[in-house]
């Protein structure tokens, strides 16, 4: 169901509040927090993964505990001349990389946008020169590095959410 918008109602946008801040948070526990018994609270869960609003679960984990020290945003220009290499192959490039955490395809000047953590800037050179510059068709690569994350959610703006009209 990509791409569709899926009609919810206020109790299934609470449980989406509480479900994108404490995903790990127990039925019983959703339940309660959302005013609704474990049974139907279970159903209704089931139901937004089914619909593919819930989409899945994960740990966040703190990157610089790991040695991964170096957080690049690079955006990439493809070359226009004789025609742009295919999609499908920066696709599936990018999708190889584990030092690519997100690529994103932009309008205007830059082509793509990927959010690259190393674990210091040796790595980070080889990434660029050994694996990006590599890659038939990209004509041009800029990199700013992420002093500090001012502001970093997973969590999206449900109160922009329109809910189903009993």
């Amino acid at each position: 169901m990509n791409g569709s918008v899926v009609a919810l109602d206020r109790l299934d946008l609470r449980m989406l509040a509480v479900l994108q801040l404490e995903g790990r948070i127990s039925n019983a526990e959703l339940a309660e927090r959302v005013a609704l018994s474990p049974s139907p609270c279970l159903r209704r869960l089931r139901t937004l993964e089914e619909r593919g609003v819930v989409t899945g679960y994960a740990a966040l984990v703190d990157r610089r505990r790991l040695g991964l020290d170096i957080e690049a945003l690079v955006e990439l220009s493809l070359d226009k001349r004789g025609g742009n290499m295919p999609a499908g192959r920066l696709a599936a490039a990018v999708a190889a990389w584990p030092e690519v955490l997100e690529c994103l395809a932009l309008t205007g000047d830059k082509d793509y946008l990927l959010r690259v953590v190393v674990p210091d800037l040796d790595h980070f050179s080889r990434f660029v020169l050994d694996k990006l510059l590599k890659l038939e068709g990209v004509a041009d690569v800029k990199s700013s590095f992420v002093l500090q994350a001012v502001k970093r959610t997973v969590a999206l703006p449900l109160d922009h959410v329109e809910p189903l009209r009993p």
